[in-house]
């Protein structure tokens, strides 16, 4: 496990780092999720494996600190990430996000060019959400702050299930609402937009059955490669493993 202090009362950004070649490969996981639990499968499967990987937990979530004070904003998600990769000495790097993890992917290329040589987005967020009860950010976003720490954090757990919730309980409260609050109000411009502006590859995993994702042509003419992957919801590598390392293998290396 490595760290690095990523804000200015030294916070610290940990993740699991696998040894290999580079250019090395970042894995960002989604909205109260962990990447060492939802990539370290997919890093060690022979088609991914062999490059130097972060399995990186973002500030607030899984084994990375989670400071009240810090606003959880998808620009600061960004930047902290981008603190966290000069720290470890890189540039370039290939930009694994699934869902909020590719949204801030996203953001943090448009932020920081020069760290991000390549980015994979796995079923991820490119528009705003209209906050209402139920699973995931809309309905963490439907609350109020005070509301969601003082009971609204135990409902979302019935909402969101054993498998979820498993590593979400570990998300600092304040992380976890903010992020889900900033994540349904999208950035401006939206992701979307700085995703169809990018000068670099882009793919994007969806899930096939859930046909191809809003605005497909749009984003095709822009360069962005779509991708379905059968077999599987919105957890596409944890679903289906082999297809999804098939489908980054070709995002990745073109093979």
């Amino acid at each position: 496990m490595r760290h690095a202090p990523v804000t200015a009362n030294g916070d610290l950004i940990r993740w699991v780092e696998l040894p290999g070649a580079e250019p090395a490969r970042l894995y960002l996981h989604g909205l109260g999720s962990s990447s060492p639990v939802y990539f370290a499968a997919a890093a060690a499967h022979p088609r991914l494996a062999g490059r130097r990987s972060l399995l990186l937990d973002l500030l607030g979530f899984g084994i990375s600190d989670r400071p009240a004070d810090f606003g959880y904003t998808l620009e600061e998600h960004a930047d902290a990430v981008a603190a966290a990769l000069t720290a470890a000495g890189l540039a370039g790097v290939e930009v694994i996000g699934h869902s909020m993890g590719g949204a801030i992917a996203v953001v943090l290329a448009h932020r920081h060019p020069e760290l991000v040589a390549r980015l994979v987005l796995v079923d991820a967020n490119l528009d705003p959400i209209t906050p209402g009860r139920g699973p995931g950010s809309s309905g963490i976003a439907s609350f109020t702050e005070q509301e969601f720490l003082a009971g609204g954090r135990s409902e979302v757990a019935q909402w969101a299930g054993p498998f979820w919730w498993s590593t979400m309980r570990l998300a600092g409260p304040e992380a976890l609402y903010r992020s889900a609050v900033h994540l349904a109000r999208a950035t401006v411009p939206t992701m979307r937009e700085l995703l169809l502006g990018l000068d670099l590859p882009r793919t994007f995993l969806h899930p096939a059955a859930d046909g191809e994702p809003r605005g497909a042509d749009r984003l095709r003419a822009a360069g962005v490669r779509l991708a379905a992957v059968p077999d599987c919801g919105h957890n596409i590598m944890l679903d289906n493993l082999d297809g999804f390392a098939a489908a980054a293998g070709i995002a990745l290396d073109g093979s």
